[in-house]
């Protein structure tokens, strides 16, 4: 067997969430593989609306074994409030849930650091969530980091040299925190510990690859987009973690061969969150209609998205890095009240035109549209592609020529019943 990778082709948000819960059912296992409780993942079914930030979207349908890999950074605090809602509404989390030994945690001096990070920075910031994902990673890399098996291992003393360094950095930072108010940070933490330790912390690599020689089907959960990846995204306005397909070997122990179907989730349009260069913002009332019909807020901090048409450059650049086998199409309906719909096709750069994503898009973009006509149709109710009208039937035919990739899934709403599968031809 091998696993299936599932993830976001833009700057995130993309609603992976609702697709993981809808595809679910296929397997036997999700596994996420990547990010912290800065990614919001959000699924609407029966009336109620859920928003996990670490915890893989597989929780809601048949006891398939959900695993936190060691990619993901842990925030003790957050996940138990996560968790803790998500019992209150019935889910046996300690049967289904397993969390990998090698997560690093997120400590409280680890949300100040980024808080004092984003400052110093001033008009140059990066437009972090402030949940500490950066600092954490950065301990990680420079060997600094605590891990969830640590817990078990000497735990007092290296917390306690880690927090001595941070300190100091806050320090310098000018940004020293008072120490009544640690105090208190630290003792909640402490006893978000204790409630971690009640479930089950595995080596998950060994689980993983143990479920793949069993026979069992595991899909891979990504968190944010392919735009935010350390190393190809939109640097330097980029998450800490490679959020490609190849995240999935590295996060989760899984041989590169050893991946299957790469799912790759798009809106269809465009919208980002937080700093950085977006060549095909809008900033009329046309931006402004998108993101109110498609409530372009921060599942996990509400923050305001901008909003702007398709992007196909940084698209074919996604599809090329992730190897993705099937395209999935999100919030089609949003665009079903427009005239015309416009899609940046190519780059105008100093008067060359480009169909490459350039090593830099803070460079000054000219976005070359192309304009194709709007489908007028309220599609939320539809129940088939048949149904839809065919200005939407022409749009997917030319994005699908544009991106050498079938779209296999349509989202036409929130609820996990708006998804409508595509007969592959």
């Amino acid at each position: 067997m091998k696993v299936d990778v599932l993830l976001g082709l833009q700057w995130g948000d993309e609603g992976k969430g609702k697709v993981v819960d809808v595809l679910t059912p296929r397997y036997d296992a999700v596994a996420r593989f990547q990010g912290g409780p800065n990614a919001g993942h959000t699924l609407e079914f029966e009336g109620k609306k859920y928003v996990l930030r670490s915890i893989p979207s597989g929780i809601f349908q048949h006891g398939q074994i959900n695993i936190i890999g060691n990619g993901v950074v842990l925030d003790p605090v957050l996940f138990r409030q996560e968790a803790e809602e998500l019992e209150k509404s019935g889910i046996a989390l300690r049967d289904i849930l397993r969390i990998s030994k090698k997560v690093n945690l997120i400590a409280p001096t680890h949300r100040l650091l980024d808080a004092a990070n984003e400052a110093a920075k001033g008009a140059g910031k990066i437009g972090t969530t402030g949940k500490g994902i950066g600092p954490t990673y950065t301990d990680k890399i420079s060997r600094n980091g605590l891990r969830l098996g640590d817990v078990f291992c000497n735990f007092d003393e290296k917390f306690a040299a880690q927090r001595a360094r941070h300190i100091a950095r806050l320090k310098a930072l000018g940004a020293e925190p008072d120490a009544e108010k640690l105090a208190e940070l630290d003792k909640a933490w402490f006893e978000a510990i204790d409630y971690l330790k009640t479930y089950q912390i595995v080596d998950s690599e060994f689980l993983v690859n143990d479920l793949l020689a069993q026979g069992k089907s595991v899909l891979c959960e990504g968190a944010q987009g392919t735009l935010l990846d350390i190393d190809f995204g939109s640097y330097p306005f980029v998450t800490s973690s490679n959020t490609i397909s190849a995240g999935a070997c590295s996060g989760l122990g899984v041989a590169p061969n050893k991946i299957g179907e790469v799912f790759g989730i798009f809106k269809a349009y465009c919208t980002r969150v937080g700093s950085g260069p977006f060549p095909t913002e809008l900033f009329d009332e046309t931006g402004k209609t998108i993101r109110d019909l498609g409530h372009e807020y921060g599942a996990v901090t509400g923050r305001e998205r901008r909003c702007g048409w398709i992007d196909l450059v940084a698209l074919r650049y996604a599809i090329m890095l992730n190897g993705v086998t099937q395209l999935i199409m999100m919030k089609s309906d949003v665009l079903d009240g427009f005239d015309e719909i416009k899609a940046c096709v190519a780059y105008e750069i100093d008067g060359k035109e480009t169909r490459q994503f350039p090593f830099s898009i803070e460079e000054e973009i000219k976005p070359v549209y192309v304009t194709l006509p709007g489908w007028k149709t309220d599609m939320t109710a539809m129940q088939s592609e048949d149904e839809f009208p065919k200005a939407f039937r022409d749009y997917i035919e030319f994005l699908e020529k544009e991106l050498q990739t079938p779209i296999t899934i349509v989202s036409i709403g929130p609820d996990r019943k708006q998804t409508i599968v595509r007969s592959r031809k």
